[in-house]
C-alpha cells in the first residue's frame, strides 16, 4: 500500500505502508540506535513525533511484554527503511508490524531513511504529515504547515497517569500515598511526566518504594506524604508549555533530595530561573557521548529531547554544570550549589541505550542517605 510522508517544506517522501492504511501528523524525528525500536516506540517522550531509524532493518526480533516503557505506543508514526516481517528472537511473542497494527499505528518502509535523516540535520526538524489515504502530495504540505508543533505545547497532560499509583514487582497498581506500592527502605514519590517504566525498576531495584503522582500534584501534597526523595521524570514536548509544574518543584527544592531526568531535568532548570530553547534537530539515540565534569570521564548515554537548558540564564552562583554534550556542547547536567537537587538531560535508566550513566540512581541514593 503506497505511503507518502510531506515535509512542512514541501520535501516529498515515497514507501509503502506495512501496517494497513491510515494517516497521522507530528514533528518528524530521527533516532540512531541500532536496536530498541520498542522501547523507542512506547517511550511517552515520542508524544507528537514521528520517528525514523537510521538503522535500516527494522523488526528482526520482533516485541515482547517485557521491553514496553509504558502501556501503548505512544509515536505519531514509524518510519523505516526495511521491515523484516519475521521476527528472530527467543524472547519474542509477536512482530512488530502486529504490534503497531493493532494500535492503530501507522509503520511505513521503503522511505530513504539516509535521506531523511540529512534533510532533518540540515534543515531541522519539522512538521509532517504521513498517509495512505491523502496521495495528493500539495494536499498533504498543507496539512502539514498547517499541523502543531512541539513549540509551546503542553503534552505531558496527555500522557500523565490520571490517578496516582504505586511501584509494584508486577507493574502500576492504583493507589496513593504509599499504600500500594511495594515497601523500601526510601519513599520517593515519582512526578509523571511521561516517565518510562524502567526508571521505577531502578529505583526499587534499589530499595525504593516508589510512588507515581499526576503532573500536576502540588508541591504541598507531595510534602505531606514525607517522602526521603522526589524524582522528576522525562516526558514529551516544551517545558516551558507545561503550566503549573515550576512552581509545584520550587515549593519541593530545599526540602527533599531532587533527581530529574529529561523533561524532569529541564523542569528544574525553570525552576531555577533559567530559560529553556528548542534544539535544531534534538537529541535521540542510543550513542550520544557525555562527558561529567566532576570525573573527566565519558559516558556514551542513550538520549531523546528535542529542547535543552540555556545555562547562560542560570545564576552560576546557585547551579553549576556537570556534564556536556561532546557533539555539541550542550548542557547535559547540572546541580544545584545550594539545596540537594541534580539532574540529567539524557537517560540512565538505559531502556533502550548503554548502562554509562546508571551510577546516577546511586548518586540519588546518598542523597536520600
Amino acid at each position: 500500500m503506497k505511503a507518502l510522508v510531506a515535509l512542512e517544506d514541501g520535501t516529498i517522501f515515497e514507501g509503502e505502508s506495512f501496517t494497513g492504511p491510515g494517516e497521522a501528523t507530528g514533528e518528524v524525528v530521527f533516532n540512531t540506535s541500532m536496536s530498541g525500536y520498542q522501547e523507542v516506540l512506547t517511550d511517552p517522550s515520542y508524544t507528537g513525533q514521528i520517528v525514523t531509524m537510521t538503522y535500516p532493518l527494522i523488526g528482526n526480533y520482533g516485541v515482547n511484554v517485557e521491553d514496553n516503557e509504558s502501556a501503548k505506543i505512544q509515536v505519531e508514526a514509524f518510519l523505516i527503511k526495511e521491515y523484516n516481517p519475521i521476527p528472530c528472537n527467543f524472547r519474542a511473542t509477536g512482530s512488530l508490524g502486529d504490534f503497531l497494527q493493532k494500535q492503530g499505528v501507522l509503520g511505513v518502509q521503503g522511505i530513504d531513511t539516509r535521506a531523511l535523516t540529512r534533510h532533518i540535520r540540515i534543515g531541522g526538524a519539522m512538521k509532517c504529515v504521513v498517509s495512505t489515504k491523502d496521495l495528493d502530495p500539495a494536499s498533504l504540505v498543507a496539512k502539514a504547515k498547517n499541523s502543531a508543533g512541539l513549540l509551546g505545547r503542553d503534552l505531558v497532560k496527555e500522557v500523565t497517569c490520571s490517578e496516582p499509583y504505586g511501584w509494584t514487582a508486577d507493574g502500576p497498581k492504583p493507589g496513593s500515598n504509599f499504600t500500594t506500592a511495594a515497601p523500601g527502605k526510601y519513599k520517593v514519590v515519582c512526578f509523571d511526566f511521561g516517565l518510562k517504566y524502567n526508571q521505577l525498576r531502578l529505583l526499587a531495584e534499589r530499595g525504593c518504594s516508589v510512588q507515581v503522582v499526576p503532573a500536576t500534584t502540588s508541591g504541598a501534597e507531595v510534602l505531606a506524604m514525607n517522602p526521603d526523595g522526589v524524582f522528576l521524570s522525562n516526558g514529551p514536548g516544551d517545558p516551558a508549555g507545561v503550566p503549573g509544574v515550576v512552581e509545584n518543584i520550587r515549593a519541593i527544592l530545599g526540602k527533599k533530595p531532587v533527581f530529574g531526568i529529561c523533561l524532569g531535568h529541564q523542569m528544574l532548570g525553570l525552576a531555577y530561573g533559567g530559560k529553556t530553547y528548542k534544539l535544531k534537530f534534538g537529541h535521540r539515540g542510543g550513542n550520544q557521548p557525555v562527558k561529567d565534569l566532576s570525573t573527566g570521564k565519558i559516558e556514551i548515554t542513550s538520549q531523546n529531547h528535542g529542547f535543552c537548558v540555556d545555562m547562560d540564564s542560570l545564576n552560576p552562583d546557585e547551579v553549576e554544570l556537570t556534564h556536556i554534550n561532546l557533539n555539541d556542547n550542550s548542557v547535559e547536567g547540572m546541580r544545584h550549589k545550594k539545596f540537594s537537587a541534580f539532574s540529567v538531560q539524557h537517560h540512565p535508566e538505559n531502556a533502550p541505550g548503554p548502562h554509562d550513566s546508571i551510577y546516577l540512581f546511586d548518586r540519588f541514593i546518598e542523597a536520600m542517605n
